[in-house]
């Protein structure tokens, strides 16, 4: 299964409104990562974005049908996110337009098998994969895609590859020791 996490770009400062819209740079920062994200989308992609505006934006620059689920809104926790996503279960890949603090807190604990305030910017893309390799079960970071890096230059060059960083099924349950698999 394939997990991606789309933190939703850049929105309208006005904490009276949790249902803000997009700024013209979340918006570009949402094409930019759709753009890239249309090159290189998984098959049988199931995309879950959260109900609100600057989400739905996001989601939406995608171009492809996409679900509202409270369980990846502002509210949400980790596990209503994991649930939402049927991690690692679920046939196929799961793309999921959140928020913060949420998907850095997934992010940490997929990567580190803790919750932990990580930062994920506004418009970026974490891409995870788990996996089986020697019967043991891994957790793959595939790539990350920061929205403010990805310029029209490099969209029209194809400059943008993939990596990975491949996390043992004992790391995530609390071994200090990771592996990594570029």
């Amino acid at each position: 299964m394939d997990l991606l996490l789309w933190r939703h770009g850049d929105a309208m400062n006005s904490r009276l409104s949790p249902n803000r819209p997009l700024t013209e740079r979340g918006r570009q920062q949402a094409r930019r990562v759709a753009t890239w994200l249309r090159a290189h989308l998984p098959e049988e992609l199931r995309v879950l974005a959260s109900p609100t505006a600057r989400a739905q934006q996001t989601a939406a620059a995608l171009g492809l049908p996409f679900e509202s689920s409270v369980l990846v809104g502002p509210d949400a926790g980790i596990a209503d996110v994991i649930a939402a996503s049927n991690w690692p279960d679920e046939g196929g890949a799961v793309l999921v337009v959140g928020h913060q603090p949420t998907l850095g807190r997934l992010a940490a604990l997929l990567l580190s098998g803790r919750e932990a305030d990580w930062a994920f910017k506004r418009g970026s893309l974490w891409w995870f994969s788990n996996r089986v390799r020697r019967n043991e079960t891994r957790t793959v970071l595939r790539t990350v895609v920061a929205a403010d890096l990805i310029t029209d230059h490099y969209l029209s060059l194809g400059q943008i590859e993939h990596f990975s960083v491949a996390v043992p099924a004992a790391t995530r349950a609390g071994d200090q020791h990771a592996h990594a698999a570029f």
